[in-house]
């Protein structure tokens, strides 16, 4: 009986990174299965940019969690929402579907960490997935990846515009000019999520953000929506050859390497 070959896999976030390496990828190694956690949380412009992905790059993106997304393992946890502290959603929501996608096989798992990263990303504990990375073999770093997505046609995600990466709409790691923006872009997906803030279950206050709770943050909309442009209007004047669009990016990746980032299994 010959040996099962060894699979070959990346995972779309509907971020940028991910998304240009399989850009890099598609041709170079055309039987890649391509996979996306589904939350059943996304924005519509996550779901739309994973359409264009489809179309422009000719691939199959498998969806996994099907039927088991947020609100599922939500009611499992007793309605005890994910913190920094306690991520449940990723290990529920992204690390146990692909290990499950997986199973016994050998996998190579392709992550798009760029050259300009310090920072290794999700390994799995299974032995046979081994992870690689070729943007930093290859010293690509985040102007290529932006190069990448232009040529192909492809381009960045809308929700670019206001928010620095992808992931689930309530997701604690926004800054809280992001949860401005998406009360301004998705007045309904806010609205939901101050509805999961207001019905938490586990007898404490609970806030989305750290310090206050949505509804105190709205209020003061003008004032965050002030220190933002501030701090985008200084970081074009000391990068005077930025674009606008890099300047918002720059302003809302400033602590890409902090520890307390979201894993990367949900962001790249």
């Amino acid at each position: 009986m010959s040996e099962k070959p060894v699979r070959h896999i990346l995972g779309l976030s509907g971020g940028k990174d991910s998304t240009a390496l399989a850009i890099l990828l598609h041709k170079e190694i055309p039987e890649m299965e391509y996979f996306f956690c589904d939350t059943h949380k996304e924005l519509s412009e996550t779901y739309q940019y994973l359409q264009r992905i489809k179309a422009r790059l000719g691939i199959k993106i498998q969806h996994l969690n099907a039927e088991r997304g947020f609100d599922h393992w939500l009611d499992i946890y007793g309605g005890f929402l994910p913190s920094p502290k306690m991520r449940w959603c990723t290990k529920k929501l992204k690390i146990e579907p692909l290990e499950k996608f997986v199973g016994d096989d050998e996998a190579i798992s392709y992550i798009g960490i760029r050259a300009d990263e310090n920072r290794d990303g999700y390994i799995s504990t299974k032995p046979k997935i081994k992870p690689v990375y070729p943007f930093k073999e290859r010293g690509l770093v985040k102007t290529d990846i932006i190069r990448l997505l232009e040529e192909s046609g492809i381009g960045l995600p809308d929700y670019y515009r206001w928010r620095s990466r992808s992931g689930c709409f309530f997701c604690f790691f926004q800054r809280k000019y992001e949860w401005v923006m998406l009360a301004q872009e998705h007045p309904d997906l806010f609205a939901e999520a101050v509805k999961y803030e207001q019905e938490h279950s586990d007898g404490r206050r609970y806030t989305w953000t750290e310090g206050e709770n949505l509804l105190e943050l709205i209020a003061r909309k003008d004032e965050i929506i002030a220190e933002h442009d501030k701090a985008v209007a200084k970081e074009k004047k000391v990068a005077s050859n930025t674009s606008l669009a890099e300047a918002l990016g720059s302003v809302l990746d400033e602590d890409d390497d902090d520890d307390d980032l979201p894993c990367l299994a949900c962001q790249l």
